[in-house]
């Protein structure tokens, strides 16, 4: 077999993909396109996970509420952040910092309440991006920290989640710039 002709082959049948390719990209949407520019992963920083600064969240935070979702919210400025660790300040505390928790009392199975908490992690995940930059506008803030607490006792489909957590960032988002 000659493999010029093989190669030759193979290119008559690329280039016809090669210009869908190219037709499909530039038909992208502008969140797509904004979502292959930016990596929207969710990292060890943006997770809480300090057990004083979670304590302080519940016993002093802010609350909004939009059914099945429940945001408890806490902007905590340097001085005060700094205050709250014995030592240092742990390297790897984000700006934006969130937890999620689905009460055992709402959903009693173990997989119903992984599910709802991978849902709303996942419309955090994609919807967290205004309210990281509104924060990081603020000057002297340390950190946010949030907590999604999941009300409903059904599963509900993550277009529902969806929706709701848009409309609770978009909330807080509107209460930090003022």
């Amino acid at each position: 077999m000659d493999t010029p002709s093989h190669l030759s082959l193979l290119t008559s049948h690329l280039s016809p993909l090669t210009s869908h390719l190219s037709l499909l990209t530039s038909h992208l949407s502008p969140l797509t396109k904004f979502m292959t520019e930016h990596r929207l992963t969710l990292r060890k920083p943006e997770k809480l996970r300090h057990k004083r600064l979670v304590g302080d969240l519940f016993s002093e935070g802010n609350s909004l509420y939009d059914f099945p979702l429940r945001l408890v919210w806490r902007l905590i400025d340097e001085e005060t952040l700094r205050g709250s660790f014995r030592a240092d300040l742990p390297r790897q505390l984000g700006n934006v910092q969130m937890l999620i928790t689905v009460p055992k009392k709402k959903r009693r199975h173990a997989v119903d309440r992984v599910l709802m908490r991978r849902r709303i992690r996942e419309a955090y995940r994609l919807n967290r991006l205004p309210l990281k930059e509104a924060v990081d506008r603020i000057p002297d803030a340390g950190t946010l920290s949030l907590a999604f607490i999941y009300l409903s006792d059904q599963n509900l489909p993550y277009a529902t989640i969806d929706k709701k957590m848009r409309k609770l960032l978009s909330r807080l988002t509107d209460l930090i710039r003022s």
